[in-house]
């Protein structure tokens, strides 16, 4: 079925961040600003908090506004399904999943899909997180008409984690 609607966000257009609630703010504070690197930008009170990579106003927003002491989210449900942290470079991929090696956090999978290659996760608070980086552009696989053919293929951790002494 065609879309009556032609129009097409802009190329350059972005996801700017993801805002979550949580349940316990020191919690996810360990796990987003303690293991995954990002730096606090700022408090609200102790009800919510935004950080950042690089100085930007905020990439994630933490809050318990209407979720402190609440449940983990559901895994089976409507919701979010993952939140995706795109990496510049390889090596950084390689970087946060030794840090998660390291501290022994649970990784739920680890893709090459292609276009990308991707280690998933998820937070305290049961959110799925997956951690990325693109390949270049003119590596992305494609069909015969030129159509980008993405796929789900088992990650070469090895190879992954050799980028960071190389």
């Amino acid at each position: 079925m065609k879309n009556k609607n032609q129009y097409k966000a802009p190329s350059n257009t972005r996801i700017g961040h993801v805002h979550l609630k949580v349940s316990d703010l020191d919690k996810a504070l360990g796990f987003y600003r303690n293991l995954l690197g990002f730096e606090v930008t700022t408090y609200y009170g102790d009800q919510a908090v935004f950080l950042s990579a690089g100085g930007y106003h905020h990439h994630i927003g933490l809050n318990t506004w209407n979720s402190k002491g609440a449940p983990s989210a559901p895994r089976d449900g409507n919701g979010l399904y993952h939140a995706a942290i795109l990496y510049p470079e390889r090596k950084d991929l390689a970087v946060i999943l030794q840090r998660l090696k390291d501290a022994n956090y649970p990784v739920n999978g680890a893709s090459d899909h292609g276009v990308s290659e991707a280690i998933y996760l998820r937070d305290p608070d049961n959110n799925g997180i997956e951690l990325y980086w693109d390949k270049p552009k003119e590596d992305w696989p494609q069909d015969e008409n030129g159509e980008l053919v993405m796929n789900t293929k088992p990650l070469n951790i090895k190879s992954l984690l050799n980028t960071i002494n190389n």
